[in-house]
């Protein structure tokens, strides 16, 4: 498929007969950079200074069979023939710490990945910076309530990209011409797809990269996961209802189960966050960071494990890579030496929403085993059948670590070890397969270890950038970049006085998620501002007839789930992956849940109806079971009948989707 060309000091790339890139003097840079960084509440400024830039002076080229070799004044550059991709390598340039990269843009391109982005999905025309941060700040939520108590709120309105973080940064993207490129720094990386004639990289490190290509965007997704990995099938209990949450004790544990049943809700688990106790703060009902059962909160919780297990009920809890220095646990990992330190050799506590908190220092072989083996004991070897396996982006710049590593080069990585941490423990278990974890943050090798990603805190609104809505392009990022196992919180998350979760707000986000690999809801930051499961008789039937559809479903996402284990195709997929028009590479609100199923969800408050866009094909609405053959369609969308079509080959879903059992 790939072939070289020599061309003097030049080396042509073709795929076939068509010459795709020509590396040259002007293809490749080197420099020497300085980084500087301020972390407040995990989210960053970066400051980088380019101290040296200079093009890496080919002087020859060397072709080997099945690769060509780039001699340079500063060391040798090895491109390899992988069959349906290049790796390009570096060997001597040692003296330099950045790498710049020029590849060619081609018109009417679209771009997509740099990890998971929740307001943009086609990022042509963008600066991505690759960086693992803190997603929401505290400074955008005051300036959001600060508007909202003027009066002001407009849910259509977007922050600019360049202000732009995310909890899952990765150096990949995918082109509408079919080829992606990874890379395998750790470093901090920037995409500027600004031009309209080429693509700027700049790693700030020097590391190898894949290009690949692929005659469909199947094949280039099982090329990017052959690289970043696969996620393995989810446990059989996941699919056979509603994950819900509650928080605050037995009795409202024991209280949830009961409205459930009683409702006709089809539970399959109960989310309680809170099992290892709950501090107060001025940002909310939060958590007490010591991974321990509080039998105080909880009272003989591990015998309603027991029972809810009896009875087809999982329970799961939470942990994230932080301790309470209020707490034993922090006192343990303190006395032997187990947390990320400051240069004055103290630990180093990072300040999350209001209080300070110790992080388990990953790079201390026995601090790893040790934060394992609490999760094995405490976690399950206790009984919880799932976690939220949270954080994992706030490792700081300036930080020291056990290993000597410059953190810098670490930051990137943090949260795939997190998740490495929490799937060794199942694995060593031999719970792989019983339990799942999920997770918010991650970078690459994420896919390889997680079991599955949450889009996490969203605004509990309709807000385009922060709320329901971005919860779409943020799946649609993660399955381009290789995950494709996520799901986010029903009602959202970030709630503080005026920003509340309505009853309309939940119903919109538990129809959205019954059409997502799993259905969990969240109570939110403060579960007394919002609309929960509960809230009222309506709300409650309308989550009893989306948990149905969604158990009912359980064959269908099972084939789609164990699809993207084997290829590395999401369950959650852009539109454009199968057809080939306009206005399918630029939808960013509609996605298609395995191959048969297209998802329109309603994204804005008070609708009762939607315009969908169906790509040229033969579909059946789900609800009123008309026909179409594609185009720009309006469908009625009353609350609990979300947009939903399926393909007419397929048809038989609509019948299994509407079975009342």
């Amino acid at each position: 498929m790939i072939r070289f060309e020599k061309e003097y000091c030049t080396l042509n790339i073709f795929l076939g007969e068509k010459k795709i890139f020509t590396v040259d003097d002007s293809a490749l840079a080197v420099g020497i950079g300085e980084n500087s960084f301020n972390m407040s509440h995990g989210s960053f400024k970066i400051h980088d200074t380019i101290l040296l830039k200079t093009a890496i002076s080919i002087k020859d080229v060397k072709l080997e069979e099945n690769r060509a070799v780039l001699l340079t004044r500063f060391g040798e550059v090895f491109i390899e023939n992988e069959g349906n991709r290049i790796k390009v390598s570096f060997d001597g340039f040692n003296d330099y710490n950045r790498l710049f990269i020029i590849l060619p843009a081609f018109e009417d391109e679209k771009v997509y990945g740099s990890g998971e982005i929740f307001s943009e999905f086609n990022i042509i025309g963008e600066r991505a910076n690759v960086w693992v941060a803190e997603h929401i700040n505290a400074i955008q939520i005051a300036k959001k309530l600060i508007k909202q108590v003027g009066g002001i709120k407009n849910t259509k309105r977007k922050q600019a990209f360049r202000k732009y973080e995310t909890y899952y940064a990765q150096p990949t993207f995918i082109s509408s011409k079919r080829y992606f490129f990874h890379s395998l720094n750790t470093a901090r990386a920037s995409f500027d797809f600004t031009n309209n004639e080429i693509h700027r990289i700049k790693l700030d490190e020097i590391a190898p990269f894949y290009i690949g290509f692929g005659e469909s965007y199947e094949e280039l997704m099982q090329g990017i996961t052959d690289i970043v990995g696969r996620q393995p099938e989810l446990p059989d209990w996941v699919y056979d209802g509603q994950i819900i949450a509650t928080q605050g004790g037995s009795e409202r544990l024991l209280e949830a189960k009961e409205i459930t049943d009683n409702n006709g809700i089809d539970t399959t688990g109960f989310w309680i966050q809170d099992w290892e106790g709950r501090r107060i703060t001025a940002a909310g009902k939060q958590l007490y960071w010591n991974w321990e059962w509080d039998e105080e909160l909880y009272p003989k919780l591990d015998e309603i494990i027991k029972d809810f297990n009896s009875q087809g009920k999982k329970v799961l809890g939470y942990i994230n890579p932080f301790l309470a220095v209020e707490k034993p646990l922090y006192q343990e990992a303190n006395k032997k030496g187990y947390c990320v330190k400051d240069k004055d050799g103290k630990d180093y506590l990072v300040t999350i929403t209001t209080f300070p908190a110790a992080m388990v220092d990953f790079t201390n072989p026995k601090a790893y085993e040790w934060i394992k083996n609490i999760i094995k004991k405490n976690m399950i070897e206790f009984g919880l059948s799932g976690w939220m396996a949270d954080f994992g982006e706030y490792l700081p710049t300036d930080c020291v670590l056990y290993s000597g590593e410059d953190p810098e080069l670490v930051h990137n990585t943090w949260p795939a070890i997190w998740a490495k941490i929490n799937r060794e423990a199942l694995e060593e278990t031999g719970k792989l397969g019983e339990i799942m974890f999920f997770t918010r943050a991650g970078y690459s090798d994420t896919p390889r270890y997680s079991t599955m990603m949450w889009c996490g805190d969203n605004h509990t609104d309709f807000s385009i950038d922060f709320g329901l809505p971005s919860v779409i392009p943020a799946m649609l990022s993660l399955s381009v970049c290789g995950f494709g196992l996520s799901h986010s919180d029903i009602g959202g998350y970030t709630s503080f006085f005026n920003l509340k979760r309505s009853e309309e707000l939940y119903m919109r986000w538990c129809e959205m998620n019954a059409f997502t690999p799993v259905m969990r809801g969240h109570e939110g930051l403060n579960p007394d501002l919002n609309a929960q499961f509960d809230a009222s008789e309506r709300v409650l039937a309308h989550g009893a007839k989306m948990t149905r559809i969604h158990k009912n479903l359980k064959p269908y996402l099972k084939e789609a789930v164990k699809y993207n284990s084997k290829t590395g195709v999401g369950v959650i997929r852009p539109l454009f992956f199968y057809y080939e028009e306009e206005q399918a590479y630029n939808e960013c609100y509609e996605y298609l849940l395995g191959r048969d199923i297209l998802v329109a969800p309603v994204i804005t408050q008070g609708a009762v109806e939607r315009e969908v866009y169906l790509p040229e094909d033969e579909w059946i609405h789900l609800w009123s079971k008309k026909e179409y053959s594609g185009g720009n369609i309006t469908v009625d969308a009353p609350i609990g009948e979300i947009p939903v079509f399926v393909r007419k080959s397929a048809k038989n879903l609509i019948d299994i989707m509407l079975e009342e059992k």
